[in-house]
Protein backbone atom coordinates (compact mmCIF):
# COMPACT_ATOMS: atom_id res chain seq x y z
CA UNK A 1 0.00 0.00 0.00
CA UNK A 2 1.39 3.40 -1.10
CA UNK A 3 -1.22 6.01 -1.96
CA UNK A 4 0.28 9.14 -4.15
CA UNK A 5 -0.40 12.52 -2.89
CA UNK A 6 -2.78 12.89 -6.07
CA UNK A 7 -5.59 10.46 -4.23
CA UNK A 8 -8.32 11.40 -2.32
CA UNK A 9 -6.92 11.15 1.20
CA UNK A 10 -4.17 10.06 1.01
CA UNK A 11 -1.95 12.12 3.62
CA UNK A 12 -5.04 11.59 6.17
CA UNK A 13 -4.81 7.62 5.03
CA UNK A 14 -0.81 7.35 5.51
CA UNK A 15 -1.26 8.73 9.12
CA UNK A 16 -4.49 6.49 9.89
CA UNK A 17 -2.29 3.30 8.62
CA UNK A 18 0.06 4.02 11.63
CA UNK A 19 -2.17 3.77 14.25
CA UNK A 20 -3.71 0.38 13.17
CA UNK A 21 0.26 -1.00 14.47
CA UNK A 22 -0.76 -1.18 18.22
CA UNK A 23 -3.95 -2.66 17.56
CA UNK A 24 -2.30 -6.18 15.62
CA UNK A 25 0.46 -6.13 18.09
CA UNK A 26 -1.57 -8.46 20.35
CA UNK A 27 -2.11 -12.31 20.46
CA UNK A 28 -3.23 -13.68 17.65
CA UNK A 29 -6.80 -14.56 19.07
CA UNK A 30 -7.73 -10.86 19.67
CA UNK A 31 -6.15 -9.91 16.70
CA UNK A 32 -9.20 -9.48 14.65
CA UNK A 33 -11.23 -8.02 17.29
CA UNK A 34 -8.75 -5.52 17.87
CA UNK A 35 -8.06 -4.41 13.86
CA UNK A 36 -12.37 -3.57 13.79
CA UNK A 37 -11.81 -1.82 17.32
CA UNK A 38 -9.28 0.51 16.02
CA UNK A 39 -10.74 0.67 12.54
CA UNK A 40 -14.11 1.62 13.73
CA UNK A 41 -12.60 4.08 16.12
CA UNK A 42 -10.25 6.00 13.84
CA UNK A 43 -13.35 6.50 11.37
CA UNK A 44 -15.67 7.58 14.86
CA UNK A 45 -12.85 10.49 15.38
CA UNK A 46 -12.44 11.65 12.22
CA UNK A 47 -9.29 10.87 11.91
CA UNK A 48 -10.49 8.76 8.65
CA UNK A 49 -12.59 11.25 7.17
CA UNK A 50 -16.07 10.36 5.03
CA UNK A 51 -14.72 9.78 1.22
CA UNK A 52 -11.39 8.34 2.77
CA UNK A 53 -10.44 5.58 -0.01
CA UNK A 54 -8.61 2.68 2.19
CA UNK A 55 -5.83 0.55 0.86
CA UNK A 56 -6.63 -2.32 -0.94
CA UNK A 57 -6.91 -5.85 1.71
CA UNK A 58 -3.64 -7.44 0.43
CA UNK A 59 -1.50 -3.90 0.68
CA UNK A 60 -2.71 -3.58 3.96
CA UNK A 61 -1.97 -6.40 5.44
CA UNK A 62 1.15 -6.60 3.88
CA UNK A 63 1.82 -3.19 5.95
CA UNK A 64 0.74 -4.48 9.08
CA UNK A 65 2.37 -7.69 8.70
CA UNK A 66 -1.27 -10.01 9.09
CA UNK A 67 -2.68 -12.13 6.89
CA UNK A 68 -5.09 -10.75 4.56
CA UNK A 69 -8.23 -12.55 5.67
CA UNK A 70 -7.95 -10.57 8.69
CA UNK A 71 -8.03 -7.40 6.89
CA UNK A 72 -11.03 -8.90 4.55
CA UNK A 73 -13.39 -9.70 7.74
CA UNK A 74 -12.65 -6.00 9.17
CA UNK A 75 -13.42 -4.82 6.05
CA UNK A 76 -16.73 -7.23 5.43
CA UNK A 77 -17.79 -6.13 9.07
CA UNK A 78 -17.66 -2.51 9.41
CA UNK A 79 -19.00 -2.98 5.86
CA UNK A 80 -21.79 -4.27 6.91
CA UNK A 81 -22.14 -1.90 10.38
CA UNK A 82 -22.30 1.19 7.77
CA UNK A 83 -18.43 2.31 8.42
CA UNK A 84 -17.02 1.43 5.66
CA UNK A 85 -18.72 1.42 2.03
CA UNK A 86 -17.42 -0.47 -1.23
CA UNK A 87 -18.24 -1.72 -4.98
CA UNK A 88 -17.13 -4.49 -7.11
CA UNK A 89 -13.97 -2.64 -8.47
CA UNK A 90 -14.16 0.19 -7.16
CA UNK A 91 -12.35 -0.04 -3.68
CA UNK A 92 -13.09 0.11 0.05
CA UNK A 93 -14.38 4.16 1.46
CA UNK A 94 -14.96 5.78 4.36
CA UNK A 95 -18.54 5.76 4.74
CA UNK A 96 -20.46 9.34 4.25
CA UNK A 97 -22.82 8.74 7.15
CA UNK A 98 -20.39 8.96 10.04
CA UNK A 99 -19.67 12.01 11.74
CA UNK A 100 -16.84 12.47 13.62
CA UNK A 101 -17.95 12.24 18.05
CA UNK A 102 -17.02 15.37 19.97
CA UNK A 103 -13.65 15.88 21.22
CA UNK A 104 -14.44 15.94 24.90
CA UNK A 105 -17.92 15.20 27.19
CA UNK A 106 -19.79 18.91 28.42
CA UNK A 107 -20.28 19.45 32.59
CA UNK A 108 -23.84 20.68 32.18
CA UNK A 109 -23.89 20.77 36.66
CA UNK A 110 -25.20 23.68 37.86
CA UNK A 111 -22.63 26.26 38.84
CA UNK A 112 -22.18 30.03 38.42
CA UNK A 113 -19.30 30.49 36.52
CA UNK A 114 -16.55 33.32 36.60
CA UNK A 115 -18.00 34.93 39.89
CA UNK A 116 -15.83 36.97 41.88
CA UNK A 117 -18.52 36.25 44.91
CA UNK A 118 -21.44 33.73 45.01
CA UNK A 119 -24.28 34.49 47.05
CA UNK A 120 -26.80 32.29 45.23
CA UNK A 121 -28.77 29.59 48.08
CA UNK A 122 -28.68 25.92 47.90
CA UNK A 123 -25.34 24.85 48.30
CA UNK A 124 -23.22 23.36 51.44
CA UNK A 125 -19.56 24.16 51.79
CA UNK A 126 -18.67 20.96 50.12
CA UNK A 127 -14.97 21.49 51.77
CA UNK A 128 -16.86 20.06 55.09
CA UNK A 129 -17.20 16.36 53.69
CA UNK A 130 -16.06 14.35 56.10
CA UNK A 131 -13.64 12.25 54.25
CA UNK A 132 -11.85 10.64 56.55
CA UNK A 133 -14.93 9.28 58.13
CA UNK A 134 -16.49 8.56 55.02
CA UNK A 135 -14.07 6.35 53.44
CA UNK A 136 -13.58 4.32 57.22
CA UNK A 137 -17.37 3.74 57.01
CA UNK A 138 -16.88 2.27 53.18
CA UNK A 139 -14.06 0.43 54.33
CA UNK A 140 -16.01 -1.18 57.32
CA UNK A 141 -19.01 -1.59 55.06
CA UNK A 142 -16.87 -3.57 52.40
CA UNK A 143 -15.80 -5.71 54.79
CA UNK A 144 -18.79 -6.43 56.46
CA UNK A 145 -21.54 -6.76 53.37
CA UNK A 146 -23.15 -9.71 52.86
CA UNK A 147 -22.69 -10.86 48.88
CA UNK A 148 -26.69 -11.04 48.97
CA UNK A 149 -27.06 -7.63 49.54
CA UNK A 150 -25.10 -6.48 46.05
CA UNK A 151 -28.54 -7.99 44.62
CA UNK A 152 -31.23 -6.00 43.58
CA UNK A 153 -32.47 -4.21 46.74
CA UNK A 154 -35.85 -4.02 48.57
CA UNK A 155 -37.10 -0.73 46.06
CA UNK A 156 -37.99 1.03 49.06
CA UNK A 157 -34.19 0.54 50.41
CA UNK A 158 -32.65 -1.70 52.79
CA UNK A 159 -33.84 -2.63 56.16
CA UNK A 160 -30.95 -1.62 57.79
CA UNK A 161 -30.69 1.94 56.37
CA UNK A 162 -34.58 2.42 56.89
CA UNK A 163 -34.50 1.33 60.77
CA UNK A 164 -31.45 3.81 61.17
CA UNK A 165 -33.65 6.62 59.34
CA UNK A 166 -36.76 6.16 61.58
CA UNK A 167 -34.33 6.57 64.64
CA UNK A 168 -32.76 9.86 63.38
CA UNK A 169 -36.05 11.16 62.33
CA UNK A 170 -38.03 10.36 65.60
CA UNK A 171 -34.96 11.72 67.76
CA UNK A 172 -34.18 14.99 65.83
CA UNK A 173 -37.36 15.77 64.11
CA UNK A 174 -39.82 14.60 66.11
CA UNK A 175 -40.96 12.27 63.38
CA UNK A 176 -43.31 9.33 63.47
CA UNK A 177 -41.20 7.17 61.74
CA UNK A 178 -42.72 3.64 60.37
CA UNK A 179 -39.56 1.86 58.28
CA UNK A 180 -41.63 0.16 56.45
CA UNK A 181 -43.34 3.37 55.18
CA UNK A 182 -39.76 4.67 54.39
CA UNK A 183 -38.65 4.69 50.53
CA UNK A 184 -34.88 5.79 50.00
CA UNK A 185 -34.57 7.98 46.98
CA UNK A 186 -32.11 10.44 45.13
CA UNK A 187 -32.61 13.05 46.54
CA UNK A 188 -35.61 15.71 47.28
CA UNK A 189 -36.09 16.00 43.58
CA UNK A 190 -36.78 12.05 43.12
CA UNK A 191 -39.44 11.86 45.95
CA UNK A 192 -41.11 15.13 44.63
CA UNK A 193 -40.98 13.13 41.06
CA UNK A 194 -42.53 9.95 43.02
CA UNK A 195 -45.33 11.46 44.71
CA UNK A 196 -46.03 13.43 41.42
CA UNK A 197 -46.68 10.14 39.40
CA UNK A 198 -48.71 8.71 42.53
CA UNK A 199 -51.22 11.80 42.17
CA UNK A 200 -51.22 11.55 38.87
CA UNK A 201 -52.20 7.85 39.35
CA UNK A 202 -55.36 8.44 41.44
CA UNK A 203 -56.45 11.69 38.73
CA UNK A 204 -54.74 14.60 40.70
CA UNK A 205 -53.96 17.01 38.13
CA UNK A 206 -52.86 19.77 40.25
CA UNK A 207 -51.10 20.58 43.35
CA UNK A 208 -50.56 23.48 45.51
CA UNK A 209 -47.12 25.09 45.90
CA UNK A 210 -45.87 28.50 48.24
CA UNK A 211 -45.88 31.59 46.72
CA UNK A 212 -43.23 32.63 46.86
CA UNK A 213 -41.39 29.04 47.27
CA UNK A 214 -39.15 26.79 45.22
CA UNK A 215 -38.78 27.43 41.35
CA UNK A 216 -38.00 24.06 41.44
CA UNK A 217 -41.85 22.74 41.27
CA UNK A 218 -43.12 23.36 38.00
CA UNK A 219 -40.78 20.82 36.48
CA UNK A 220 -40.63 18.56 38.79
CA UNK A 221 -44.43 18.08 39.27
CA UNK A 222 -44.76 18.77 35.21
CA UNK A 223 -42.52 16.24 34.35
CA UNK A 224 -45.40 13.65 36.10
CA UNK A 225 -48.39 15.26 34.38
CA UNK A 226 -49.35 17.53 37.53
CA UNK A 227 -49.75 21.76 37.22
CA UNK A 228 -48.32 23.54 40.12
CA UNK A 229 -50.66 25.76 41.33
CA UNK A 230 -48.96 29.24 43.28
CA UNK A 231 -51.02 29.59 46.70
CA UNK A 232 -49.41 32.75 48.92
CA UNK A 233 -47.49 32.53 52.02
CA UNK A 234 -47.81 35.40 54.73
CA UNK A 235 -45.96 35.79 57.88
CA UNK A 236 -47.66 32.89 59.59
CA UNK A 237 -47.49 30.25 56.31
CA UNK A 238 -49.71 29.28 53.78
CA UNK A 239 -52.85 31.18 53.22
CA UNK A 240 -55.80 28.92 54.45
CA UNK A 241 -58.32 30.43 52.58
CA UNK A 242 -56.23 30.57 49.41
CA UNK A 243 -55.07 27.11 49.96
CA UNK A 244 -59.12 26.34 49.81
CA UNK A 245 -59.79 28.74 47.24
CA UNK A 246 -57.22 26.65 44.96
CA UNK A 247 -59.02 23.48 44.86
CA UNK A 248 -55.74 21.27 45.23
CA UNK A 249 -55.94 18.42 46.93
CA UNK A 250 -52.37 18.29 47.74
CA UNK A 251 -50.02 20.88 48.27
CA UNK A 252 -46.13 21.74 48.82
CA UNK A 253 -44.91 23.16 52.15
CA UNK A 254 -41.34 23.96 54.00
CA UNK A 255 -43.18 24.56 57.57
CA UNK A 256 -40.27 24.37 59.40
CA UNK A 257 -38.03 27.15 58.00
CA UNK A 258 -40.00 28.36 54.81
CA UNK A 259 -38.17 28.93 51.30
CA UNK A 260 -37.49 31.47 50.72
CA UNK A 261 -38.95 33.81 53.46
CA UNK A 262 -37.00 32.09 56.24
CA UNK A 263 -40.33 31.99 58.31
CA UNK A 264 -41.98 29.32 60.63
CA UNK A 265 -45.26 28.28 60.17
CA UNK A 266 -47.18 29.51 63.54
CA UNK A 267 -48.91 26.94 65.17
CA UNK A 268 -52.31 27.90 64.10
CA UNK A 269 -51.29 27.92 60.54
CA UNK A 270 -49.94 24.17 61.03
CA UNK A 271 -52.96 23.11 62.43
CA UNK A 272 -55.43 24.92 59.77
CA UNK A 273 -52.64 23.00 57.44
CA UNK A 274 -54.01 19.79 59.09
CA UNK A 275 -57.43 20.77 59.11
CA UNK A 276 -57.50 21.48 55.63
CA UNK A 277 -55.91 18.07 54.97
CA UNK A 278 -58.18 15.99 56.68
CA UNK A 279 -61.02 17.92 55.18
CA UNK A 280 -60.45 17.06 51.58
CA UNK A 281 -58.62 14.01 52.08
CA UNK A 282 -55.69 15.25 50.97
CA UNK A 283 -51.91 14.91 51.14
CA UNK A 284 -49.25 17.44 52.24
CA UNK A 285 -46.20 16.94 51.47
CA UNK A 286 -43.07 18.60 53.91
CA UNK A 287 -40.11 19.30 52.57
CA UNK A 288 -37.76 19.38 55.63
CA UNK A 289 -34.79 20.49 53.43
CA UNK A 290 -32.54 22.31 56.21
CA UNK A 291 -34.56 20.82 59.24
CA UNK A 292 -31.44 19.87 61.80
CA UNK A 293 -30.06 23.81 61.35
CA UNK A 294 -31.17 26.05 63.84
CA UNK A 295 -28.90 28.64 65.56
CA UNK A 296 -31.34 31.09 67.99
CA UNK A 297 -34.26 28.72 68.73
CA UNK A 298 -35.42 25.52 69.68
CA UNK A 299 -36.04 23.21 66.70
CA UNK A 300 -39.04 23.18 65.22
CA UNK A 301 -40.60 20.08 65.25
CA UNK A 302 -42.09 18.43 61.58
CA UNK A 303 -45.39 18.98 60.79
CA UNK A 304 -45.66 15.04 60.09
CA UNK A 305 -45.49 14.20 64.03
CA UNK A 306 -48.62 15.88 63.64
CA UNK A 307 -50.45 14.50 61.19
CA UNK A 308 -48.91 11.30 60.05
CA UNK A 309 -51.90 10.12 58.06
CA UNK A 310 -51.96 13.14 56.04
CA UNK A 311 -48.48 14.43 55.63
CA UNK A 312 -45.44 13.13 53.28
CA UNK A 313 -41.82 14.06 54.74
CA UNK A 314 -38.84 14.03 52.47
CA UNK A 315 -35.53 15.16 53.30
CA UNK A 316 -31.61 14.33 52.20
CA UNK A 317 -27.89 14.94 52.93
CA UNK A 318 -27.62 17.44 50.65
CA UNK A 319 -27.10 20.28 52.79
CA UNK A 320 -25.66 18.15 55.85
CA UNK A 321 -23.24 15.88 53.48
CA UNK A 322 -23.06 16.76 49.81
CA UNK A 323 -25.61 16.96 47.37
CA UNK A 324 -23.57 15.10 44.59
CA UNK A 325 -24.23 11.81 47.03
CA UNK A 326 -27.92 12.14 45.88
CA UNK A 327 -29.52 10.51 48.94
CA UNK A 328 -32.35 10.93 50.18
CA UNK A 329 -35.51 9.91 52.21
CA UNK A 330 -39.63 10.01 51.78
CA UNK A 331 -41.94 9.08 54.59
CA UNK A 332 -45.35 8.28 53.06
CA UNK A 333 -48.75 7.67 55.11
CA UNK A 334 -49.52 4.36 55.10
CA UNK A 335 -52.35 4.77 51.98
CA UNK A 336 -49.77 5.67 49.73
CA UNK A 337 -46.97 3.28 50.85
CA UNK A 338 -47.71 1.26 47.73
CA UNK A 339 -48.19 3.34 44.59
CA UNK A 340 -44.70 5.20 45.72
CA UNK A 341 -43.08 2.36 45.80
CA UNK A 342 -44.06 0.47 43.08
CA UNK A 343 -43.14 3.79 41.10
CA UNK A 344 -39.90 3.63 42.65
CA UNK A 345 -39.53 0.33 41.22
CA UNK A 346 -40.15 0.49 37.85
CA UNK A 347 -38.16 3.76 37.58
CA UNK A 348 -34.46 2.33 38.89
CA UNK A 349 -35.39 -0.93 40.61
CA UNK A 350 -34.16 0.76 44.58
CA UNK A 351 -31.57 2.97 45.37
CA UNK A 352 -27.51 1.87 45.13
CA UNK A 353 -27.44 -1.01 47.71
CA UNK A 354 -23.89 -0.28 48.82
CA UNK A 355 -24.31 3.63 49.10
CA UNK A 356 -27.14 2.61 51.39
CA UNK A 357 -25.30 0.16 53.39
CA UNK A 358 -22.29 2.80 53.77
CA UNK A 359 -24.78 5.09 55.07
CA UNK A 360 -26.71 3.16 57.65
CA UNK A 361 -23.16 2.36 58.88
CA UNK A 362 -22.32 6.36 59.13
CA UNK A 363 -25.66 6.85 60.92
CA UNK A 364 -25.01 3.60 63.43
CA UNK A 365 -21.82 4.64 64.58
CA UNK A 366 -22.73 8.08 65.12
CA UNK A 367 -20.78 10.21 62.80
CA UNK A 368 -23.67 11.76 60.64
CA UNK A 369 -25.06 13.60 64.53
CA UNK A 370 -21.28 14.25 64.53
CA UNK A 371 -21.11 15.88 61.16
CA UNK A 372 -24.62 18.14 61.56
CA UNK A 373 -22.98 19.71 65.10
CA UNK A 374 -19.74 20.05 62.55
CA UNK A 375 -21.81 21.98 60.11
CA UNK A 376 -24.06 23.76 62.16
CA UNK A 377 -20.82 25.08 64.00
CA UNK A 378 -19.46 26.31 60.62
CA UNK A 379 -22.99 28.06 59.31
CA UNK A 380 -23.99 29.54 62.45
CA UNK A 381 -20.33 31.64 62.10
CA UNK A 382 -20.57 32.53 58.29
CA UNK A 383 -24.41 33.61 59.26
CA UNK A 384 -23.20 35.73 61.73
CA UNK A 385 -20.24 37.11 59.62
CA UNK A 386 -22.56 37.75 56.38
CA UNK A 387 -25.70 39.90 59.19
CA UNK A 388 -22.15 41.56 60.00
CA UNK A 389 -20.84 42.36 57.04
CA UNK A 390 -24.35 43.76 55.51
CA UNK A 391 -24.89 46.07 58.48
CA UNK A 392 -21.39 47.49 57.97
CA UNK A 393 -21.48 47.91 53.74
CA UNK A 394 -24.69 48.32 53.83
CA UNK A 395 -26.68 50.58 56.46
CA UNK A 396 -29.67 50.43 57.17
CA UNK A 397 -30.22 47.36 55.87
CA UNK A 398 -32.89 45.35 57.08
CA UNK A 399 -32.43 40.93 57.42
CA UNK A 400 -34.85 38.13 58.01
CA UNK A 401 -35.04 34.56 58.45
CA UNK A 402 -31.42 34.33 59.96
CA UNK A 403 -32.82 31.92 62.56
CA UNK A 404 -32.05 28.80 61.05
CA UNK A 405 -31.36 27.27 57.57
CA UNK A 406 -28.43 28.43 55.38
CA UNK A 407 -29.85 31.57 53.99
CA UNK A 408 -31.35 34.81 54.34
CA UNK A 409 -33.04 37.85 53.26
CA UNK A 410 -31.88 41.21 52.59
CA UNK A 411 -33.78 44.00 52.23
CA UNK A 412 -31.52 47.07 51.45
CA UNK A 413 -32.25 50.44 51.74
CA UNK A 414 -34.06 52.93 48.74
CA UNK A 415 -31.04 54.35 47.97
CA UNK A 416 -29.47 51.38 46.40
CA UNK A 417 -32.68 51.05 44.24
CA UNK A 418 -34.81 50.21 41.85
CA UNK A 419 -33.89 46.40 42.10
CA UNK A 420 -32.96 46.14 38.24
CA UNK A 421 -30.15 48.78 38.11
CA UNK A 422 -28.96 47.11 41.47
CA UNK A 423 -28.77 43.76 40.10
CA UNK A 424 -27.42 45.01 36.69
CA UNK A 425 -24.76 47.27 38.01
CA UNK A 426 -23.24 43.53 41.03
CA UNK A 427 -23.80 41.61 37.77
CA UNK A 428 -21.04 43.54 36.01
CA UNK A 429 -18.66 43.21 38.88
CA UNK A 430 -18.99 39.58 39.21
CA UNK A 431 -21.44 39.49 41.92
CA UNK A 432 -23.72 36.31 41.87
CA UNK A 433 -26.81 36.90 43.91
CA UNK A 434 -30.87 35.67 43.67
CA UNK A 435 -33.14 38.66 44.20
CA UNK A 436 -36.24 37.41 45.97
CA UNK A 437 -38.48 37.79 43.59
CA UNK A 438 -36.78 34.90 41.35
CA UNK A 439 -38.89 32.93 43.95
CA UNK A 440 -42.23 34.39 43.29
CA UNK A 441 -44.22 32.52 41.26
CA UNK A 442 -45.26 35.44 38.85
CA UNK A 443 -42.67 38.03 40.02
CA UNK A 444 -43.15 41.46 39.82
CA UNK A 445 -40.88 43.40 38.16
CA UNK A 446 -41.08 46.34 38.31
CA UNK A 447 -38.81 48.51 36.70
CA UNK A 448 -39.42 51.40 39.18
CA UNK A 449 -39.32 49.82 42.40
CA UNK A 450 -36.94 51.05 44.93
CA UNK A 451 -36.80 48.30 47.23
CA UNK A 452 -34.34 45.41 46.54
CA UNK A 453 -34.81 42.08 48.28
CA UNK A 454 -32.01 39.61 47.48
CA UNK A 455 -31.62 35.95 49.12
CA UNK A 456 -28.70 35.52 50.25
CA UNK A 457 -26.55 32.13 50.62
CA UNK A 458 -23.77 32.22 53.14
CA UNK A 459 -23.04 28.11 54.22
CA UNK A 460 -20.94 27.73 50.89
CA UNK A 461 -18.32 30.51 52.08
CA UNK A 462 -15.95 31.18 54.33
CA UNK A 463 -16.40 34.49 56.72
CA UNK A 464 -13.60 35.87 55.12
CA UNK A 465 -14.77 35.42 51.50
CA UNK A 466 -18.12 36.65 53.01
CA UNK A 467 -16.99 39.86 54.55
CA UNK A 468 -15.14 40.50 51.05
CA UNK A 469 -18.10 39.50 48.63
CA UNK A 470 -20.43 41.74 50.82
CA UNK A 471 -17.84 45.14 50.23
CA UNK A 472 -17.47 44.07 46.03
CA UNK A 473 -21.06 44.33 46.19
CA UNK A 474 -21.73 47.15 48.13
CA UNK A 475 -18.93 49.38 45.75
CA UNK A 476 -20.54 47.80 42.54
CA UNK A 477 -24.42 49.06 43.85
CA UNK A 478 -22.76 52.31 44.50
CA UNK A 479 -20.68 52.78 41.89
Amino acid sequence: MRPTQSEPGAVAASAAWELLLPAVAVPARTRGRSLQAALREAVRSGRLAPGTRLPSSRDLAADLGVSRGLVTEAYEQLTAEGYLRSGRGAGTWVGAAVRAAPPRAHDLAPRTPGARADFVPGTPDLALFPRSAWAAAQRGVLAELPHRELGYPDPRGLPRLRTALAELLARRRGVVADPERIVVVSGVAQATTLLGFAMHARGMRTVGVEDPGSPQHDALYGAAGVTAVPVPVDGEGIVPERLRASGVRAVVTTPAHQFPTGIAYSAGRRAALLDWARAVDGLVLEDDYDGDFRYDRAPVGALQGLGPDHVAYTGSVSKSLAPGLRLGWLLVPESWTDDVVERKRTMDLGHPALDQALFAHFLERGDYDRQLRRCQRAYRERRDALVAALEADFPGSRVSGIAAGLHVIATLPERYGPEERFLARVAADGVAVRPLSDCAHAPDRDAGAKEVRLVLGYAHLPPARIAEGVRLMARAATG
